[in-house]
């Protein structure tokens, strides 16, 4: 489990995640002013965390573009993450 924090990762840095950082960023899926919401979405997914917990409901979180998310990460070849808040984990 990755719970995004303040800081961009207690992770050993990949070349990877800055390529899916990337691709995050120029498909606009998370504005460029967001680059570090970017990178907390490659860094789970490249680690192939199970969960992305975070209370970001405007970048992370966000029902609106976890689908596209979602078929961004798969399409690079990395399984995403569920994106959700602690509190949508505890729900169920």
């Amino acid at each position: 489990m990755y719970v995004e924090t303040s800081l961009a990762s207690y992770l050993v840095a990949w070349p990877s995640e800055s390529v899916v950082t990337e691709q995050i960023l120029r498909a606009a899926l998370v504005p460029a002013k967001a680059r570090a919401d970017a990178a907390h979405i490659a860094i789970a997914a490249v680690h192939g965390m199970d969960y992305l917990l975070t209370w970001n409901c405007r970048h992370i979180a966000n029902a609106v573009t976890r689908k596209r998310i979602d078929q961004l990460l798969r399409g690079a070849g990395y399984e995403a993450p569920v994106l959700c808040t602690p509190e949508e984990l505890l729900e169920g």
